[in-house]
């Protein structure tokens, strides 16, 4: 369970405070997915990094009853200066999980053959995000939050590889993922949600999330 409730959030911009969130309430349960849309510049990745306790609210409160993970393409626990390798290993230790599973299933999933054993600091931004986004599935959570879908990557075998193992995920975890493309939510939540200047308005259907978010955007 992650549930919000009165949940405060902004920012000073220099010129004005910008607004994210205005006493937002909401309830995620295990084992419902949601999609959150959301326009560009509203607060997406604030959002995420909330969730998953990287970013404190200015007010309310944050409960999380189960095991959240990082966000996709988050890179502060890497080190850029070690290999996937290391860094890989490094990890599974943190969470307590084998670091050779965890090094051969990020080495098989990535596909970055010998650069698996390069810098992370002297990856390209794609390899990154492959790397990242293997390092995330590798790991035990209960719910996974994807900022914008899946990693921006070129390689077929690797987009193959990572969109089948999500799908197997979805029936035993619960998937947050923010976007704002609905297209990008059809493939994995049922139900949505809108955020728009600070407010949440909560879905039972994509549809209806969907008509919301096209009035709000498109006038």
């Amino acid at each position: 369970m992650l549930e919000f409730e009165n949940v405060s959030k902004s920012f000073w911009t220099g010129t004005q405070r910008k607004v994210i969130l205005d006493r937002v309430s909401f309830r995620v349960e295990l084992g419902r997915s949601i999609g959150i849309l959301a326009p560009n510049g509203t607060g997406k990745t604030t959002l995420v990094n909330m969730m998953a306790g990287l970013e404190k609210p200015d007010e309310g409160e944050i409960r999380r009853g189960c095991k959240i993970s990082f966000p996709l393409g988050f890179m502060g626990g890497v080190i850029t200066k070690h290999t996937a390798m290391e860094n890989s290993r490094y990890i599974a230790r943190l969470y307590g999980l084998d670091p050779d599973y965890v090094e051969a299933f990020c080495r098989w999933l990535c596909g970055l053959g010998e650069y698996f054993d390069q810098p992370l600091g002297t990856y390209s931004s794609g390899m990154r995000a492959r790397f990242t986004f293997a390092l995330l599935l590798a790991l035990d959570f209960d719910m996974y939050l994807i900022d914008e879908g899946m990693p921006n990557s070129t390689d077929v075998e690797f987009n193959r590889k990572a969109g089948e193992i999500l799908r197997e995920r979805l029936r035993t975890t619960t998937i947050i993922i923010v976007s704002h493309q609905a297209e990008t939510l059809e493939r994995f939540a049922a139900s949505a949600a809108v955020l728009v200047n600070g407010k949440l308005q909560m879905f039972d259907t994509l549809e209806e999330a969907k008509q919301l978010y096209d009035y709000e955007t498109q006038g």
